[in-house]
């Protein structure tokens, strides 16, 4: 069971932090809270902050001269003015307890984090249910060719940026709105961009009309004077804002709209476009990640960088600098003669896209795919949608399902879904065994894609000995 978050507003963190010197992170070692206490850390305040453990993330603070603590101790929050924490903590964290009783400024991640970015102009948000942490780094690599030295939070590691977020001087913060209960709805955006919207995240959202809703009011919060860059062929993204006024701009393949796709050629994981606007030719791209659903997150980013002035060369430039953030179908190397990739991908649509861009790269290779579930809740709802999407693989191998918060309560799991599949699939009962099934099967004829948002990676350890590039 995790806490709630707060839901105070800019306007009233401000007042509660205006004689505040010194921030605590409950949960520092989380992407978007280390980079918060980065932030935090530039104003000139003191920050320290715990997490269950250390990581690079964390030792990549230490090194920044934040202290970082291993465990929680209540005793530290009496020297801290206030404290932030994250939502995956337990109400009975000792540390987030100590706040309370304290009665200091306790304020939830996402709350802090749309306060923190009311500082910068341009604020630009990328929702959706899928493709957020591609996206975001698809805007840094062209808001940074462009010479704009944007700000950028993200949820995947750009090694262009230095990792998971960037802090530059300009007017542009760029980040990853996530909307897993409702986060991203204490943030300001001035450009809210909506990738895409689906059933996801049944475990809070219950249906897709209550995430229809959220989106909806996400777009809302861009005020009179701001827009919303919204996909012309998601019907759900565009469902979401059947009661929004503002400005709103759309992009597409399919369906008319004012930023299109014409002329897409694929070749080996690499594709060329011409980004058409208003029907006129604004660039033509050549990018180096495969797959269609990266020509749409180009697309929002074009369209988005078009409206802030950003030249066109520099957009087709940046586009083409593009490689792709770690864990998105990266590259971790050879295997019996078979190339291994590493994808993020834990949702059907995911999977699909993921799988139909692999099918692009290897050929006539036989497309073996590893993919660990993430939730048991997750694995139920979208059941047959898992089925359909591994399904395109040649080879499926499904590893034990990651929990995470949950217990097994929906008799569901990863020898039903292995099942489900057929003959084609199986379901080893652990990371070493599936690892070990990999060294057996895998060959030069091979091209394997390994998928998931849980453990997963820990499974590259195993086969190459090293962790994550």
């Amino acid at each position: 069971m995790s806490v709630s978050n707060t839901h105070y507003g800019a306007k009233v963190i401000e007042k509660m932090l205006a004689s505040c010197r010194s921030v605590y992170f409950i949960g520092i070692g989380g992407v978007s809270m280390s980079s918060l206490a980065c932030l935090t850390a530039l104003d000139g305040k003191k920050v320290a902050g715990s997490d269950r453990t250390l990581s690079p993330l964390t030792d990549k603070l230490a090194a920044a001269g934040i202290e970082v603590f291993c465990g929680h101790d209540a005793r530290r929050l009496d020297s801290f003015d206030a404290a932030v924490y994250t939502v995956a903590i337990t109400p009975d964290n000792e540390e987030y307890l100590r706040a309370k009783e304290r009665n200091i400024p306790l304020i939830s991640r996402a709350d802090y984090l749309g306060y923190i970015m009311t500082r910068r102009e341009n604020r630009i948000g990328v929702s959706g249910m899928h493709g957020k942490s591609t996206c975001t780094s698809m805007f840094a690599s062209v808001y940074m060719r462009a010479g704009r030295d944007p700000t950028v939070l993200s949820g995947a590691d750009y090694p262009p940026m230095g990792g998971y977020f960037r802090i530059g001087t300009g007017k542009d913060l760029i980040f990853e709105a996530c909307e897993y209960m409702d986060s991203f709805l204490d943030f300001s955006p001035t450009t809210a961009v909506i990738l895409n919207v689906e059933l996801e995240h049944v475990d809070y959202f219950g249906n897709i009309e209550n995430i229809r809703q959220s989106f909806g009011k996400f777009a809302a919060l861009t005020g009179k004077n701001g827009r919303v860059i919204v996909n012309a062929d998601d019907s759900d993204a565009c469902l979401s804002l059947s009661s929004y006024t503002g400005t709103k701009v759309t992009f597409g393949i399919e369906k008319e709209a004012d930023y299109t796709a014409k002329n897409i050629t694929f070749d080996r994981g690499s594709s060329e476009f011409d980004i058409m606007k208003s029907g006129e030719l604004l660039c033509r791209v050549a990018m180096k990640v495969p797959g269609r659903h990266n020509i749409y997150d180009a697309l929002a980013v074009a369209a988005t960088a078009d409206l802030d002035g950003i030249a066109a060369e520099d957009i087709a430039a940046g586009l083409a600098d593009f490689t792709g953030a770690k864990r998105r179908m990266q590259y971790r190397g050879m295997l019996n003669g078979a190339p291994v990739y590493d994808d993020y991908g834990h949702h059907p649509t995911e999977i699909a896209a993921t799988l139909f861009g692999a099918r692009e790269m290897c050929g006539n290779r036989r497309l073996v795919c590893v993919f660990q579930p993430h939730t048991y809740s997750r694995l139920a709802a979208l059941f047959d949608g898992f089925v359909s999407s591994l399904s395109l693989a040649d080879r499926v191998m499904v590893a034990p399902v990651y929990a995470a918060r949950e217990t097994d309560t929906l008799g569901t799991g990863s020898c039903k879904l292995a099942a489900a599949i057929g003959k084609k699939a199986c379901a080893p009962d652990s990371l070493d065994a599936t690892a070990g099934m990999l060294k057996e099967e895998l060959d030069g004829d091979c091209f394997a894609v390994i998928m998931g948002a849980g453990d997963i990676e820990d499974i590259f350890g195993i086969l190459f000995g090293e962790g994550l590039k």
